[in-house]
């Protein structure tokens, strides 16, 4: 049961309008993240490396080339860096392909409302846009959003606010009618740069300080949000 205190909460606060909604990929569409740092420290182990789940939680939202650096500032210019990112996706590529996969709670009925009210919907991710697509495909999401932008369509990736700036503009929806929905830290700070109001889901990364002051609230599951998507289009309609 969604609590009704919460979503009045959001709405006390900061209301606004929501014409469309741009949601991240990973650790909030996907439950995934625990797969991709699994991989990560399998990938270390296999070149000798001691690699801790601890480590690899500072490349979550991370774009691909600031984690290469992350990792080399840690372990040195002789680090296999190409192959440990090699053998992290095959990692990932194996659990993913064996059935580990799963969608996170509530994003299903989420989707529903948003055919529903016939809002648009786009996906704003730092993953390639092999795995994005491969990845939504085994989920059955494949044909569920309007746009999905992924590290590959962008110059740079989060926080910088480039890839939630092109969701929306691929959706037609200005960023400030547009709803972000993230759970991790460089998602949010990349929504906020953008101008676009977000609400964040943590998965492994506790939201801090900061980020509560960036966004519209900080919830525990996706049901709080669709309801308060219920309510947004109650008060202002869905267009």
């Amino acid at each position: 049961m969604v609590s009704n205190a919460v979503v009045e909460t959001i709405f006390e606060t900061k209301p606004t309008p929501v014409r469309g909604v741009i949601f991240d990929m990973d650790g909030l569409l996907l439950d995934s993240e625990t797969l991709a740092m699994d991989a990560l420290v399998s990938a270390g182990e296999d070149l000798g490396y001691d690699m801790p789940s601890v480590f690899c939680r500072r490349m979550i939202g991370l774009p691909a080339d600031d984690c290469r650096r992350l990792v080399q500032g840690d372990y040195g210019a002789a680090f296999p860096l190409e192959r440990f990112f090699a053998l992290q996706e095959i990692h990932l590529r194996n659990f993913v392909d064996t059935g580990r996969l799963a969608l996170k709670a509530g994003v299903v009925p989420l989707l529903d409302l948003l055919d529903r009210l016939g809002l648009p919907r786009a996906i704003a991710t730092s993953s390639s846009r092999y795995r994005t697509d491969h990845h939504l495909k085994l989920v059955g999401l494949d044909h569920r959003f309007d746009a999905t932008v992924t590290r590959d369509d962008v110059s740079r990736g989060k926080p910088s606010p480039e890839p939630y700036l092109t969701a929306a503009r691929k959706i037609g929806v200005a960023p400030e009618f547009c709803l972000a929905l993230e759970d991790s830290h460089n998602g949010a700070r990349a929504a906020h740069a953008a101008g676009i109001p977000v609400i964040v889901v943590p998965d492994l990364l506790e939201a801090t300080d900061e980020i509560r002051g960036k966004a519209l609230a900080v919830v525990d599951d996706l049901d709080i949000v669709r309801a308060y998507i219920e309510k947004a289009a109650g008060m202002y309609g869905a267009e």
